[in-house]
C-alpha cells in the first residue's frame, strides 16, 4: 500500500502522463516483484507471430470484452481457476497479460507454483501493447481502437486508443 501511495503522490506532483515512458516504467517497476520472468510487447508479438506461445488474459471479463490481444484466452483474476488451463502442456510457453503487468504476474506465479515451466509476464500489458500501436480485437474478433482503462486513475497510461468501459 505504501508503494502505491508513493507512486500516486509522485505521479500527481509530476503530472506524469502516459506519453512519459519513464513514468510508465517507474510505475510498473514499483508494482511488480519480478517473481515471474517478464517479456515486453515486442517479444510477445514475436512469440505469437511464430505460434510459439499461449497467451492468457488475466483481466476481468468486462475488460476483455472491450478489447484484447487476438488469440488471448480469458482467465480473469478474481475468480481465476487453474483447472481451466489443465489442457495446456506444462512445458508450453505461456504469456500472461493484463493491463500493466501486476495481475498477470500474480496469475503467472500461480501457474509456476502449479508446475508450468515456461511462464512469462507481459510487462506493460495491453496498455503498452496498444501504446505501441499493436492491434486489439473486440469480443467478435473485430479490430478496434478501444481499451478498458481498469479505472480513470490507470487510464492515464493509455495513449493511442479510446478508453472504454463497455464493449460496442
Amino acid at each position: 500500500m505504501r508503494i502505491f501511495l508513493t507512486l500516486f503522490i509522485t505521479m500527481s506532483i509530476l503530472n506524469v502522463k502516459g506519453q512519459n515512458k519513464w513514468g510508465f516504467e517507474t510505475m510498473i517497476n514499483g508494482l511488480i516483484k519480478n517473481s515471474v520472468d517478464t517479456i515486453n510487447s515486442d517479444g510477445v508479438r514475436n512469440l505469437l507471430d511464430e505460434g510459439n506461445a499461449v497467451l492468457i488474459d488475466a483481466r476481468e471479463r468486462k475488460e476483455y470484452e472491450v478489447s484484447h490481444i487476438q488469440g488471448a484466452i480469458p482467465v480473469g483474476y478474481e475468480k481465476f481457476d487453474i483447472k481451466d488451463l489443465s489442457e495446456i502442456d506444462k512445458d508450453k510457453t505461456i504469456v500472461v497479460s493484463c493491463s500493466i503487468g501486476k495481475r498477470s504476474e500474480e496469475i503467472g506465479l500461480k501457474l509456476k507454483n502449479a508446475g508450468y515451466t515456461d511462464v512469462k509476464n507481459h510487462y506493460g500489458g495491453i496498455f503498452d501493447w496498444t501504446n505501441r500501436g499493436y492491434p486489439v480485437v473486440n469480443e467478435n474478433g473485430e479490430e478496434v481502437k478501444r481499451v478498458h482503462p481498469y479505472n480513470s486513475f490507470w487510464g492515464i497510461w493509455i495513449n493511442n486508443y479510446e478508453k472504454a468501459y463497455e464493449p460496442r
